[in-house]
């Protein structure tokens, strides 16, 4: 079996929204490029016609990856430990930067310039289980050592 992907209920909501919107905004905004690509005759040297059907090939990629995602998700759980857990906010010091505010989401979630990080990233598998005040050394992709502190867990 497929390992669950871990979803906020916000990121479930989102990906619903999207789902939506590719389904009736997009696709339809696409066929009607389609349709006037098409009207504008030979299609062989029609590169309207080529972006159009490039643009459908995405948007229906999506949609089934995104269906894909809805039928075997998980919603994090409410986590009222004092433990770092995927769905927490945390306060971290990384090596000798300053203090910055995280929330550890799933992979499908993370966004590093939203301040979400995977729990599948290094940081984020390393600092799992710890409490306010531990420091972790964690390796990085690059192989370096990095010590992450937890300032604070909310």
């Amino acid at each position: 079996m497929e390992k669950a992907y871990k979803l906020t209920e916000q990121g479930l909501l989102d990906l619903q929204n999207e789902l939506e919107k590719l389904k009736t905004v997009d696709r339809k905004r696409n066929l009607d490029a389609l349709k006037e690509a098409r009207q504008q005759g030979d299609l062989s040297e029609n590169a309207d016609y080529d972006a159009a059907r490039d643009e459908q090939a995405q948007i229906e990629a999506r949609i089934k990856e995104i269906e894909g995602i809805l039928k075997n998700y998980e919603i994090i759980k409410k986590d009222r430990s004092s433990r770092v857990n995927i769905g927490k906010t945390v306060v971290l010091k990384v090596g000798d930067m300053p203090e910055q505010e995280y929330t550890l989401v799933g992979s499908l979630e993370a966004d590093p310039l939203k301040q979400r990080i995977s729990n599948e990233s290094p940081i984020g598998k390393g600092i799992i289980g710890s409490k306010k005040g531990q420091s972790i050394t964690v390796k990085t992709e690059t192989g370096r050592d990095v010590v992450v502190t937890i300032i604070d867990v909310k």
